[in-house]
């Protein structure tokens, strides 16, 4: 099916779920939620230390501030993800309206997170400064090759980043972090909400084009931060502690989504093709889960025996 096909098939869905988003999405305003009576004025070439770091009288770790990092850096990334999913779905419509309206509220969220970080000096500003700039200055974002391909990616990469901004407001332990990360989260799940319908939408539309497109993102995905400066040690660290792992990955994102949501094994009338691709997928969710196990498995002896 050719992907003008399926969008123009899929357009009635796009409104109504484009009207379901609207009825459901709070008005919210950073400033209303950023402490900034914690914060004091930056002195030209003043260094910072983490000593200054005022989040509520709690030190935080290098993972969460490794999260921070990230999170806040990726939605920084907004124009390339703008131009990908404008360049998927289109201009006109109500995908086009879908489009401009994520892109309004995915903006706030860089401007909350940032604004907290700067008046509670949880992230040195100059690293984070310079890291925005080699980020933005490259470009780089996930660029689907179709449609489907895209709206299958979106759905989970939209709710790993749910997962990875409430667990790393969950672990700040400061009440005014948690409510702004969990405000960004529930905003991002609204996100997720669109598009998993869509893309369920899409699956009863070709269900062949839909497995094959599972299968390539499946075995490829990754979350939106290639290209930030030392993204694979913040990674670690971030896994470590448990903000965003291969276990979460696999337990609360490829289980509940592609097999239990969207029941691809139920899939019938696919193609020699996608019922191969379907196999492979699988597969690869399997030996993801085994892989997930084993790395929980080694992480708790590895911390059961920091205690002894």
């Amino acid at each position: 099916m050719s992907p003008a096909s399926l969008l123009a098939e899929l357009e009635p869905k796009a409104a109504e779920l484009l009207e379901r988003h609207l009825s459901q999405a709070k008005e919210w305003f950073p400033h209303e939620l950023v402490p900034y009576s914690r914060g004091r004025d930056f002195v030209k070439g003043e260094s910072w230390t983490e000593c200054e770091t005022d989040v509520g009288g709690t030190e935080l770790s290098q993972a969460v501030r490794s999260a921070l990092f990230l999170n806040l850096l990726t939605e920084d990334n907004l124009p390339y993800y703008f131009r990908d999913i404008e360049n998927t779905f289109g201009v006109d419509g109500a995908f086009g309206v879908w489009v401009r309206r994520w892109t309004a509220e995915e903006g706030r969220h860089s401007i909350v997170m940032r604004d907290y970080m700067t008046a509670t000096r949880a992230i040195d500003p100059v690293e984070l400064e310079r890291g925005r700039m080699i980020q933005v200055s490259g470009g780089e974002a996930p660029a689907p090759t179709s449609p489907m391909q895209g709206m299958v990616y979106v759905t989970l990469q939209e709710l790993a980043t749910r997962i990875s901004h409430r667990n790393t407001g969950k672990l700040l332990g400061d009440t005014a972090g948690y409510e702004i990360m969990a405000r960004v989260a529930a905003d991002e799940n609204l996100h997720f909400l669109f598009y998993r319908d869509l893309t369920t939408a899409a699956m009863e539309i070709d269900p062949s084009g839909f497995v094959e497109a599972v299968e390539d993102v499946v075995q490829n995905f990754a979350m939106p931060g290639l290209g930030i400066p030392n993204f694979a040690q913040h990674s670690k660290l971030i896994a470590a502690a448990g903000i965003y792992d291969a276990q979460l990955h696999h337990d609360q994102i490829l289980v509940p989504v592609i097999l239990n949501h969207w029941r691809i094994e139920s899939l019938t009338g696919l193609t020699a093709a996608a019922e191969a691709a379907r196999d492979r997928v699988m597969t690869r969710i399997g030996r993801i889960g085994k892989l997930a196990r084993t790395l929980a498995e080694r992480r708790e002896r590895s911390e059961s025996l920091a205690l002894v």
